[in-house]
């Protein structure tokens, strides 16, 4: 299969790269970036892309899946509306595109919490573009809803670097509904992402997935922590 991996240089980007590279199944991931990556392979396709003209790309996105990491902080981005044009409409434009052309798979990390109708501008956000993407039909659309991520970024973040170091042995505590909130490492949020996307057969009717961190972990086939 062919696949399209948005995100690729971030925190569960990274690691769903080299997933999909170690799958047998997966013939080439296209990975359209800002600057290019470091890691290079012969099934990979780094192309060097303005995000804000996907259109001008549209062959990119003759592919059987996308994965969606794409993400910031409005601190990162300078203003709400930056922030608004990452982690909304570059995906809205590249699930678009996708769908335009046939994909069949849209894989997206979103966040616990997401929901249109949060007073939170952060939750509306993820909570708005998990509404457009339904819309769209893919045969199989997977929202994964991870809470605190671990892991080592590229960029620092000093309130989840604070968070991740008091998060985890807060973990066992969190039951129930709290669970959802359990931080996860990055790397099990990728491996649950690229399981499922190269695990993909044909329906007759679209399906949505929503998934928390009890889904997660158990795709990903890891031991919860």
């Amino acid at each position: 299969m062919k696949v399209l991996l948005l995100g690729a240089t971030g925190l569960i980007g990274r690691h769903c790269l080299q997933g999909l590279l170690n799958q047998a199944a997966v013939e080439e991931v296209i990975a359209p970036t800002r600057r290019n990556l470091s890691i290079k392979d012969k099934k990979l396709y780094n192309a060097l892309v303005d995000f804000d003209r996907l259109d001008e790309y549209a062959e990119l996105f003759q592919v059987d899946a996308i994965i969606c990491c794409l993400g910031t902080t409005i601190k990162q981005a300078g203003s709400k509306a930056n922030f608004k044009k990452v982690d909304y409409q570059y995906c809205v434009d590249a699930a678009e595109l996708g769908r335009a052309h046939n994909a069949k798979g849209f894989y997206l990390v979103s966040a616990v919490g997401a929901s249109a109708s949060s007073p939170f501008f952060y939750s509306r956000v993820k909570g708005e573009l998990e509404v457009h993407l339904k819309e769209l039909e893919y045969q199989n659309l997977s929202i994964y809803r991870p809470s605190l991520l671990l892991g080592d970024r590229e960029e620092h973040r000093f309130a989840e670097t604070l968070a991740a170091k008091v998060m985890p042995p807060l973990n066992g505590l969190m039951r129930g509904a709290m669970t959802h909130y359990r931080a996860i490492p990055g790397k099990t949020v990728a491996t649950a992402m690229v399981n499922e996307c190269v695990a993909f057969t044909e329906s007759a009717n679209p399906k949505v997935n929503v998934y928390t961190y009890d889904n997660i972990v158990k795709m990903a086939d890891v031991t919860p922590i």
